[in-house]
């Protein structure tokens, strides 16, 4: 009696060079670096800790004044990697099927009636929501779902995100009129929080020379979205020594006011502290750093050069520190002088 030879088991994943990994990976970060540098001036570290969180899978808060270049640098991104973006306009009438999308009633050329469901903005790559914190908590909890299982739940049925997914969200301080703070669920599921400082003098001239003369600078493409997701799966490939975990692990709990390794400002001026999230944040960041370093192993000094963006929004200070004027960046600084846990 014959038998059916069995299909050959796949092979094994063939193992990646680490020389060769890191090599690539810095060159392809090094292109879109420079490639949004031609456009973007004076936001060198913006633009880094943007690719950082986006090679992490991660999203991006811009806190700054209106006016200095967030939404181009949104822009940028998505044509330096070819990829399909959408803008929304968050204000205080936005609902959150303006957002999601919505299920609409059509009728067939047999006059039968059925609803269709009609996709909204989010369902692209890269989705600028623009100044967030003009819309209302509602309207901004809309995102939750998607930032989290790159996912959207509507008209009774679960719909999947392109990858990459990307949010980059543009606020303005909470001090100028007409905004409202972020839900502490949604701050944490940013990534980093970057802040958009004003540009010098020699960065104005350079501006008002690139804005103000016939042709505009764009972004080229240089990298297209199979060669970013094999990118970021080198990020997640670099090895973490428990050493370097238990540093992360004590900058989180250096936040928190009950834990015994709060530092002292953590423990008198801040409500809560970072999240999980933040550690991961941390891990995340630091394996991008080593490999931006030319290592393939990850030290301290990665994650405490990654902590202020990927903690600084996750701390929710106490009224007392609200009203001295104490910075989460300040409790974080602190935590960065402390000895790593055990």
């Amino acid at each position: 009696m014959e038998t059916t030879p069995s299909a050959p088991a796949d092979p094994p994943p063939a193992t990646r060079n680490p020389q060769s990994a890191t090599a690539e990976f810095r060159a392809g970060f090094q292109r879109l670096r420079d490639e949004m540098a031609r456009v973007i001036v004076g936001q060198a570290d913006v633009i880094e800790g943007v690719l950082v969180a986006f090679f992490a899978d991660g999203h991006v808060l811009l806190e700054g004044a209106p006016g200095l270049g967030k939404t181009a640098l949104v822009r940028t991104l998505a044509s330096a990697l070819d990829l399909p973006s959408s803008r929304v306009q968050f204000t205080p009438d936005l609902m959150p099927a303006d957002i999601l999308g919505t299920s609409i009633l059509r009728e067939d050329e047999n006059g039968r009636r059925r609803f269709e469901f009609q996709p909204g903005p989010v369902f692209t790559s890269v989705l600028l929501a623009d100044e967030i914190n003009r819309a209302t908590p509602k309207t901004q909890s809309a995102l939750l779902e998607a930032m989290q299982e790159r996912q959207v739940t509507a008209g009774g049925e679960t719909r999947r995100l392109p990858a990459p997914f990307m949010v980059l969200a543009t606020q303005n301080p909470l001090e100028m009129e007409g905004t409202y703070p972020l839900p502490e669920a949604q701050l944490d599921r940013f990534f980093f929080k970057l802040q958009v400082r004003y540009p010098g003098a020699d960065d104005l001239h350079t501006i008002l020379d690139r804005t103000t003369e016939t042709a505009l600078p764009e972004a080229s493409r240089v990298m297209n979205a199979e060669e970013a997701l094999a990118l970021r799966a080198v990020v997640r490939e670099v090895p973490v020594a428990r050493e370097v975990q238990a540093r992360a692990i004590s900058l989180v709990l250096g936040t928190h006011p009950e834990a015994a390794e709060g530092t002292p400002l953590a423990k008198k001026f801040v409500r809560y502290g970072a999240s999980p999230r933040g550690a991961q944040a941390l891990i995340l960041a630091g394996k991008i750093f080593a490999l931006l370093d030319g290592r393939y192993h990850v030290a301290a000094a990665d994650l405490e050069r990654a902590a202020r963006p990927a903690l600084r929004h996750r701390l929710i200070l106490n009224f007392e520190g609200e009203a001295e004027g104490v910075t989460a960046d300040a409790v974080i600084e602190e935590a960065l002088k402390q000895p790593a846990a055990a």
